[in-house]
């Protein structure tokens, strides 16, 4: 559809965003325009683990999906006509494929010989991620598919279908989760809310939909969500979505470490950590606790690093940066990712340029009722929702 057309019908629209942070559920109407009403809005933590174990996790995520839905539930504002769930890491694993087919004589490209390419890259991704999500079980469902650039002869076409070439490229997005956990997570809202049929879509394409929108004039950047376990980074190049990996150590690594190296509790390592951000921490312990971020920024800069090398595939990193991630972390990654050394000179293009997608800059592009929290990614997914998916 197109990118700003409009519907008749004001409809009412629930998305809960699921990432290892927490849970986070509103209430948006939209008209199939750009600018969601967003007139609910609540978030729920996911309790920290001093020991992360994936089995807990998963449910404490549960627990904090249904919490959500009940408060949505119970707000009493309207039953949505839709819902949506956007996945943050670990939830789904996303690929962009390239499919390649040349021939001596000219073929004629159907929807049918399109179909069979496709499966088979959906069964080889499939194949490719079944280890990963072992503990949820084998099944995999496809969640999310998008055709990102079809070229014939060389030449990019947005109407390929019953066109002769010698020679045809496609560049496609798949995302798919483990069956077991999308299965538990309907359970969970369906307690709550009725919905025909839940949507499920990955934060990494909402957010490179909505980022590439805003800066029009940036069509190579990075994109990098920092959640409470995990990393993702994800490389855009010529208005694609190229490439994705991700590393177990978030925002919660910080706190560990400070744990860790300073013997203290998980809500004594906040604290300390709140107070040195503002430089209230007497000079001792001041110093200890910059010894320990010192060791934490080395130990997380060396797997963005890694990371960035995955990504690398022989090209240059992107040297923009749209960073998702929360408020009370956003700046010590920040000054961690600028004070790196080594990629900022070999991989990028030039010098990072970090820009923070928070409420402040997403300002105007979602209107809201009036004492509604401006969530960040609630905000993102709710204009993506809104332009692409309705």
């Amino acid at each position: 559809m197109s990118l700003f057309s409009k519907k008749e019908k004001k409809e009412l629209v629930a998305v809960f965003d699921i990432g290892s942070s927490g849970v986070g559920g509103a209430l948006f109407w939209t008209d199939g325009g750009s600018s969601p009403e967003i007139i609910f809005s609540v978030r729920e933590s996911i309790p920290f683990q001093e020991v992360f174990d994936f089995e807990r996790f998963f449910v404490n995520t549960l627990k904090a999906l249904e919490e959500v839905a009940k408060e949505i539930s119970l707000s009493n504002l309207g039953a949505p006509s839709k819902i949506f769930c956007v996945l943050s890491s670990p939830w789904y694993a996303s690929q962009t494929r390239t499919i390649l087919l040349e021939k001596n004589n000219p073929f004629v490209f159907t929807s049918k010989l399109a179909d069979s390419l496709i499966q088979k890259e959906i069964a080889l991704f499939k194949e490719e991620h079944m280890e990963k999500y072992a503990s949820l079980g084998r099944d995999m469902r496809l969640i999310e598919f998008k055709n990102m650039k079809t070229s014939l002869n060389g030449y990019v076409t947005d109407s390929p279908l019953e066109k002769k070439a010698t020679k045809l490229e496609m560049v496609l997005f798949f995302s798919m989760s483990p069956e077991y956990a999308l299965q538990k997570m309907e359970e969970a809202i369906g307690r709550h809310l009725r919905s025909k049929g839940i949507k499920f879509s990955s934060f990494v394409m909402a957010a490179f939909a909505v980022s590439r929108d805003m800066f029009i004039h940036r069509e190579n950047f990075l994109l990098i969500d920092i959640g409470s376990e995990v990393t993702d980074i994800s490389m855009a190049k010529k208005d694609i979505l190229k490439e994705a990996i991700a590393f177990p150590l978030g925002k919660n690594f910080i706190l560990r470490g400070i744990m860790d190296s300073l013997g203290k509790t998980a809500d004594q390592a906040e604290s300390l950590f709140a107070l040195y951000k503002k430089d209230h921490a007497e000079k001792k312990l001041s110093d200890k606790i910059d010894k320990a971020l010192f060791q934490i920024g080395l130990d997380w800069l060396k797997k963005f690093q890694e990371a960035l090398v995955g990504l690398s595939n022989d090209i240059s990193i992107p040297s923009t940066i749209f960073l998702t991630t929360d408020d009370d972390v956003a700046d010590w990654f920040v000054d961690t990712i600028k004070n790196e050394q080594f990629n900022q000179y070999t991989l990028t293009e030039s010098k990072f340029k970090i820009i923070i997608i928070n409420a402040a800059l997403l300002h105007g592009i979602a209107t809201f009722k009036e004492a509604v929290v401006r969530d960040r990614f609630i905000i993102i997914e709710s204009i993506y929702i809104a332009r692409f998916l309705q």
